[in-house]
């Protein structure tokens, strides 16, 4: 419900822009074929007036706009062929004997319209009707007739390259927003006082008890930053850059819960080199130990699989914490899906339906987040 102006401001501007509108083209089209008959009837007057005969303008100003009238009548059948059938690199072989076809038999009637318009308004009672006369001015003004439908089509597909770069663009752009959300996250949480204080905490702790372990640690969490921020314009990374950034994650993880924490790696070496999104496991991760492992004071275990399968690149973190209940409350409904939800919308904008993302409940208990990257599709977007 709209309840002041600025709400209806707000709604408009997010709805489709004007030139989408049903009513725009058809307006376009007649607005364009009116503009070039004025400019030929234009041109054919001041051409009478030099040649001191302005009063035989009707004829040819005739011929003109019956010319456009029926070039405009057929623009949209044009415009339909241009957009069903593209002359693109993988479809040429197919689409141009058809555009060769439509142009000529299209050209070939129209001009044969036009001439028979011309005969009715001209020699309409004056002299008899010749279907050869009509053939010939048809095939005399062929050429022309396919030039026009030929520049057509050519508007048409540079319209459409155009909006799929706009296209391109808006979606590089939303991608960039995304990934800077996901380095600002995670920025966020290391800056995150109750975690900042726990890794110190254990840091203090192990320099009264092993120097080296705490030189380690603190080691790990300079390379947890830096490996942040290494590649902060960079959309995709390799599994194993990654991995990297993750094992320092989990590294400084176990610090805080010590025995409570136990992590199993499996990743098929084959899979280190495939591309993925930069920062997609962290946030996975920072969620199985947020809620599968921080609210129990048993030990639990974090389980992350990556392998090929099918074609994909299918990454699994596993726990065996609580799972997702039937009946979430909107508090852990939030904590469990903000992180989630952000890692949605990457994998969405980056391989659209080609990705496939689930949360689902381990029949012995856990959570299991499966993502399926296509393989081809990361390799296409690094080429």
């Amino acid at each position: 419900m709209i309840t002041n102006m600025q709400d209806y401001v707000d709604e408009q501007s997010e709805g489709e822009p004007w030139w989408k509108n049903r009513w725009v083209e058809p307006a376009l089209i007649v607005l364009v074929w009116s503009l070039i008959a004025l400019f030929f009837c234009g041109q054919v007057y001041f051409i009478l007036h030099l040649m001191d005969h302005p009063e035989q303008w009707k004829g040819p100003f005739f011929q003109q706009i019956s010319y456009c009238v029926l070039w405009a009548l057929a623009t949209p059948l044009v415009i339909w062929l241009a957009r069903r059938f593209p002359v693109e690199r993988s479809t040429w072989r197919r689409h141009l004997p058809l555009h060769i076809l439509a142009c000529s038999v299209l050209s070939f009637l129209l001009m044969s319209l036009y001439s028979i318009t011309l005969f009715l308004w001209i020699n309409w009672g004056v002299k008899p009707y010749s279907v050869l006369n009509t053939l010939r001015s048809a095939i005399f003004d062929f050429s022309q007739a396919i030039g026009i439908y030929c520049l057509i089509v050519l508007i048409i597909h540079a319209l459409s390259y155009y909006r799929q770069y706009q296209a391109e663009v808006l979606s590089r752009s939303r991608l960039q927003s995304q990934l800077s959300q996901a380095q600002l996250q995670a920025l966020k949480m290391q800056l995150h006082p109750h975690f900042l204080f726990n890794t110190l905490h254990s840091i203090s702790a192990l320099l009264n008890e092993d120097t080296e372990a705490a030189r380690s640690m603190i080691a790990r969490l300079g390379d947890f930053l830096r490996l942040t921020l290494e590649n902060s314009g960079t959309q995709e990374v390799s599994l194993q850059k990654e991995m990297d950034f993750l094992k320092c994650y989990l590294e400084i993880e176990r610090i805080r819960f010590q025995d409570r924490l136990t992590t199993l790696l499996d990743v098929e070496p084959r899979a280190l080199d495939v591309q993925v999104p930069n920062l997609i496991l962290q946030p996975i991760v920072e969620n199985a130990i947020r809620h599968g492992i921080a609210p129990r004071s048993t030990p639990g275990q974090i389980e992350i699989q990556a392998k090929h399968f099918n074609g994909m690149l299918r990454i699994r973190v596993r726990d065996n914490g609580p799972g997702l209940s039937v009946n979430p409350t909107p508090k852990r409904t939030n904590g469990k899906g903000l992180g989630l939800a952000n890692t949605r919308a990457r994998l969405e904008q980056l391989y659209g339906a080609s990705h496939h993302f689930e949360l689902v409940n381990a029949p012995d208990g856990g959570l299991i987040v499966t993502l399926d990257i296509p393989v081809d599709s990361a390799e296409t977007s690094r080429a």
